[in-house]
């Protein structure tokens, strides 16, 4: 089967699984908001909008401004700049809402284009007789991920017959003003907000799974403070789906669901021939899920949101880490107890109901005053879907808009989240405690785990498990993290100051250098002390040697010699050097002598050569004889 033709197998699939779920489940709710007309007076008065499930919504507030509709681009398919359009208001005025129709493109698309254009916020006018919907994201592909996440007006879906009435009162010239009010989007009850995320572990989906990931990274700080205030009860949800009875022996359902179909999830890279598979995603769902459970039991509930931080850190798909080793080195890190929640797991192969899944599903199905749960993710608040982008002050605004008058927390009244996770199990992350030395770092964003640089000297490591000091000078801080101990004032250390970083035992150990570095017993391992006369007593990281009677022990060749005999040997040596030094000092003396008297021979002999012939000389001429002969 080729890969397109699996992939339409799979979106089938799922979308057979999608229409069964909601066929049995029951409805959807639109979450409104109150639009009320304040000019002119012959449409003035209260009307429904739907709020978009994108951009930021200004829950527990109002916005007022004055409907604009183009003459151009009347759809918002393309850039107003292309037409010479702008939605900036001017110095004194109110701020432009504009008006666009539906059709043609993406609603986030709309909405990006009269954003860049000025605008404050988009009113999408639908072009069908129908009930109001909720205008979502479209599936992130390379062109909608560049605005899906950076569109940050609200936005809301009005009817066709309020649209056109807009549209007429603005074309005969009339000044339409609206006012957008949120204030009683969310229910307000008492002085505690109840919430929830439904939310999902899997971080391959794409810009939504992105943006989940960086929502939950920039809202743990504020949901911690709420929580441990008791502010605020959270509790997370995970969305699955089950297989059709007529499908749970087909490899698609046997490869993405667990408990013979009953739990769901699709395929990370849709693909069923390569990666991770659905039921790998249920799994973990199911293990965040009881993390949350057991840390509830201990009155820790906000441990869930350092858990899924933590995991998307250390446990990411691209990397292959996705994976039950992976999770289990986060839960122990953070001091859980990893037995109940493998209890709390159950047997992902059993032929029965899940509780902790079964109860997830039920979940799902809209009760009271909230409809069903078919967006991911989709956030709660008091019972309510709260629509908009998941970004961290628009949601504190949304949860803080849920209180009783007067009985907001601090938090909701400054919008500043101060505190320090490091102070508490040190954030879970590395620390030395002999060293006074931690890899947590307290952010505004909730606390980090990384290594850190101490001193001039980087410590390396995931920041969670392990942190070692890595270049030169690292033996001068906790030994590099390498074995040292110390004994009797004698302290050995199997740090190496080198670039390398190895943690290498000392001469007289042996071991890994890192955890432990054992004494080596050089008597028992026959590795000194081997002449016959040689007694070996071995000592903490080297060993002493003894030999018997009058006999001394010469550590360098490992031997024993007798102490009269050394003292014999060395006045010989003596005896040798100076006898040596003698003889050297009167050959230089004959040496000298002979060339002394050599070079005195031959002057004199030349002075005498002046007046007499020598021996050695060839006679001179007699030029007398010559001249008479």
């Amino acid at each position: 089967m080729g890969c397109s033709t699996r992939l339409k197998v799979s979106t089938q699939l799922w979308f057979l699984l999608l229409i069964f779920t909601e066929l049995v489940a029951g409805r959807f709710v639109v979450e409104k908001n109150s639009l009320r007309v304040t000019s002119p007076e012959n449409i003035k008065g209260p009307h429904d909008s739907a709020i978009g499930n994108f951009g930021i919504p200004q829950y527990g507030g109002s916005m007022a401004g004055t409907v604009v509709y183009p003459k151009d681009n009347k759809k918002g398919c393309k850039s107003f700049d292309d037409f010479g359009i702008s939605f900036k208001a001017k110095a004194g005025a109110m701020p432009n809402f504009v008006l666009v129709d539906r059709g043609d493109c993406f609603f986030a698309l709309k909405v990006w284009n009269a954003q860049n254009a000025g605008a404050a916020a988009v009113l999408v006018a639908d072009d069908l007789d129908e009930p109001l919907i909720t205008m979502d994201t479209p599936e992130a592909d390379g062109a909608s991920a560049k605005y899906i996440a950076n569109i940050t007006i609200p936005s809301a879906l009005v009817d066709k017959s309020f649209g056109e009435k807009l549209k007429k009162a603005i074309s005969g010239g009339d000044m339409v003003n609206v006012n957008l009010d949120w204030r009683e989007a969310v229910p307000h009850p008492d002085d505690r907000v109840e919430y929830e995320l439904w939310t999902n572990s899997n971080d391959e989906c794409g810009v939504k799974c992105d943006m989940l990931m960086e929502f939950v990274k920039d809202f743990k700080g504020a949901a911690q403070i709420l929580e441990k205030g008791g502010y605020t009860q959270f509790t997370p949800h995970y969305i699955t789906w089950y297989c059709p009875q007529a499908f749970t022996i087909s490899k698609q359902c046997k490869s993405q669901c667990i408990n013979h179909g009953r739990y769901c999830a699709p395929d990370p890279e849709q693909d069923f021939s390569s990666g991770y598979e659905g039921k790998d995603v249920v799994i973990e769902n199911l293990r965040q899920l009881c993390v949350f459970r057991v840390a509830n039991e201990t009155k820790k509930p906000w441990v869930w949101w350092d858990y899924v931080t933590d995991f998307q850190v250390r446990c990411p798909m691209k990397e292959k880490k996705y994976n039950k080793d992976c999770a289990e080195g986060v839960i122990k890190s953070l001091g859980l107890d990893l037995k109940k929640i493998e209890k709390c797991m159950g047997d992902p192969d059993a032929d029965s109901d899940n509780p902790v899944l079964k109860e997830e599903q039920d979940a799902q199905v809209g009760k009271g005053s909230r409809g069903d749960v078919t967006i991911l993710p989709t956030l709660v608040v008091n019972n309510h879907q709260y629509r908009g982008k998941l970004e961290r002050g628009a949601v504190l605004k949304a949860i803080c808009s849920g209180f009783e008058e007067t009985t907001e927390p601090s938090v909701c009244l400054s919008g500043d989240v101060e505190t320090n996770e490091c102070l508490d199990n040190n954030g879970g992350c590395w620390q030395d405690k002999s060293a006074n030395i931690t890899a947590c770092k307290d952010t505004f964003r909730g606390r980090v785990c990384e290594c850190p640089i101490v001193n001039g000297v980087q410590f390396k490591g995931d920041g969670y498990s392990s942190c070692v000091a890595s270049g030169p000078g690292r033996c001068k801080i906790s030994h590099g993290g390498c074995w040292h101990e110390s004994r009797n004032g004698i302290t050995f250390s199997a740090c190496v100051d080198n670039e390398e970083g190895k943690c290498t035992c000392p001469p007289g150990f042996k071991g890994d250098g890192v955890k432990n570095c054992e004494d080596i017993d050089e008597c028992t391992e026959k590795k000194a002390c081997q002449c016959p006369e040689c007694s070996c007593k071995d000592t903490w990281g080297s060993y002493e040697c003894t030999c018997s009677g009058d006999l001394l022990y010469i550590r360098e060749h490992d031997t024993c010699i007798s102490k009269s005999t050394e003292v014999r040997s060395a006045w010989t040596a003596v005896w040798v050097i100076f006898i040596g030094l003698a003889m050297a000092a009167g050959g230089a003396y004959l040496v000298y002598k002979y060339r002394l008297r050599s070079y005195m021979d031959s002057e004199i002999r030349a002075i005498m050569a002046q007046y007499m012939p020598l021996d050695s000389q060839n006679e001179v001429p007699n030029h007398l004889n010559e001249d008479h002969a």
